[in-house]
């Protein structure tokens, strides 16, 4: 399903493109677009260039730990994740080399997941990032060390069809595409303010 997004200033094709549907087609992805997409994360700027993320994966045809992944995710998203190609966890590192906090750990790691859907959207792929998951126990699962934190799972396949969803979901997935206006979130001076070349 192509879902591209309704903007209101012309934007390049692959952010009108981009969206976080639920419904994933049955077709593997590529060893070499695989590659690729982290390829795309690992280029991500970083405070310090720091590069603080990693990713935990596993495919759809590496049962046991796409199993793992599963595992820790909340049952909603779990329902409909466990048709995705791949699962991932982002996972962010919270200190810098010496010892000091890395306050922009997670804001970049959210960068690099970023440039990883941005790829995929290249290469006809869809992802979906999702907050629903238990931390405590990926950490568990995962051996995940001190000083990283699982920060976001992510779906990654080919579009499927949203009559695939239940009817709940179906409902979302082709529910027109929303965003705020830009002047709510765009501001000169003090806060609330909207900048001139938006008010106008």
């Amino acid at each position: 399903m192509h879902n591209p997004a309704p903007t209101e200033h012309p934007v390049h094709e692959v952010i009108k493109n981009r969206w976080s549907p639920r419904a994933f087609g049955d077709k593997a992805i590529p060893t070499d677009v695989l590659r690729s997409l982290f390829e795309a994360a690992r280029w991500a700027p970083s405070s310090n260039n720091q590069q603080p993320w990693a990713y935990i994966v596993a495919t759809k045809d590496d049962k046991e730990n796409f199993d793992k992944i599963l595992s820790v995710l909340v049952p909603f998203n779990a329902g409909w994740a466990k048709e995705a190609s791949l699962l991932a966890l982002a996972v962010a590192e919270l200190n810098f080399p010496n010892g000091g906090p890395n306050r922009n750990g997670h804001y970049d790691t959210g960068a690099a997941s970023l440039q990883l859907s941005l790829e995929a959207t290249t290469r006809g792929l869809v992802v979906h990032q999702m907050a629903g998951f238990d931390q405590a126990k990926a950490a568990e699962v995962f051996h995940i060390p001190a000083g990283w934190e699982a920060i976001a799972a992510i779906a990654v396949g080919y579009p499927g069809d949203p009559k695939s969803l239940p009817s709940p979901l179906h409902e979302r997935e082709v529910a027109p595409r929303t965003r705020k206006p830009l002047s709510s979130f765009v501001m000169t001076g003090k806060w609330g303010h909207t900048a001139p070349f938006i008010a106008k």
